[in-house]
């Protein structure tokens, strides 16, 4: 019968993964005093979705979590979906237009990973290329191959997000119905490989195959279990996406309906719902949003509302 093994439970400080993330949490701080102090206040939400986003970096990358990763692939896989998923995702959502605006050049020439069919198969192909067994053993056992394991799935995330959340503008065809198909078929590829693991009657990885009992889980529970981890942490994501995407469809439609009796052309009144909240923030001063539908908005949709250069 197989020994029971101590299980290492300790805090990691990997300079390599840590650094960067104070990194990136003290220029976006630096950059909200700098709004403030020019009278742009950022929403506190969206500062408190950033946060969050850091938050779970350290959380996957500092705290026992990543210890464990290294003896259970349960572990490793809750730590995956927090960098690959949850991180990017909050992050993303915690940006501005203003905030964004010293790269905003640069986030231009980026505009091609916003497109659906270019951001879903690179998402994808990393997702699934990171899982074969060469390169996944080779992460586990080796720092600066987990370092950069761990920026493809957090990189990987990010452009998986972004023609959702559009912080580098989407297509003018991607609309809210379109978003919901899209995250719909982001789960079901994630789901594939969730079941994979769930199911399979041989452990994948000789890394943790050769491993004795954790917690008294054999190598294949804990595989099982992280295709579990995988399917739930996505479904729960996905019910919260679909149900803010619905929200904002019923919303869309009031502003259609309110914009067609004021007398607005159908393709105006189609761009001017596709790109609201760059209408709105044209009448944002000092953080207060003015009316989407106010007559000046309208001026704007009949002009023919051009897609924001970033979606505040």
């Amino acid at each position: 019968m197989l020994a029971h093994l101590p299980v290492d439970t300790s805090w990691t400080f990997d300079p390599l993964q840590v650094v960067p993330t104070v990194l990136l949490a003290a220029l976006y701080g630096r950059r909200v005093r700098t709004l403030r102090a020019r009278g742009t206040v950022v929403p506190g939400w969206r500062i408190a979705l950033f946060a969050i986003g850091i938050g779970l970096l350290f959380i996957a990358l500092v705290t026992p979590i990543h210890s464990l990763g290294e003896q259970l692939f349960s572990f490793h896989m809750l730590q995956h979906v927090l960098l690959g998923d949850l991180a990017p995702l909050a992050l993303l959502a915690g940006l501005t237009g203003p905030i964004l605006r010293p790269v905003l050049a640069f986030l231009y020439r980026l505009r091609a990973l916003a497109n659906p069919f270019v951001a879903l198969p690179l998402w994808a192909v990393n997702l699934y290329l990171w899982h074969l067994p060469y390169l996944y053993d080779a992460a586990v056992r080796h720092d600066s191959v987990h370092a950069l394991e761990h920026l493809c799935f957090f990189t990987g995330g990010a452009i998986m997000w972004l023609p959702v959340l559009e912080t580098v503008p989407a297509p003018e065809w991607f609309g809210t119905g379109a978003k919901l198909g899209y995250i719909a078929l982001v789960r079901v590829v994630e789901t594939v490989l969730g079941n994979v693991f769930f199911w399979a009657g041989s452990v994948f990885y000789a890394v943790y195959a050769h491993r004795q009992r954790l917690w008294g889980l054999s190598p294949l529970e804990d595989q099982g279990i992280a295709g579990a981890v995988m399917m739930i942490e996505g479904s729960i994501v996905t019910l919260v996406a679909l149900a803010w995407l619905f929200l904002r469809m019923a919303g869309e439609g009031e502003l259609r309906q309110q914009l067609l009796e004021r007398g607005l052309d159908p393709r105006t009144v189609r761009r001017a719902v596709r790109y609201r909240r760059a209408i709105q923030e044209k009448g944002v001063h000092g953080g207060n949003r003015v009316s989407p539908v106010r007559a000046s908005d309208e001026s704007e949709a009949r002009r023919g509302t051009e897609p924001p250069a970033l979606n505040p």
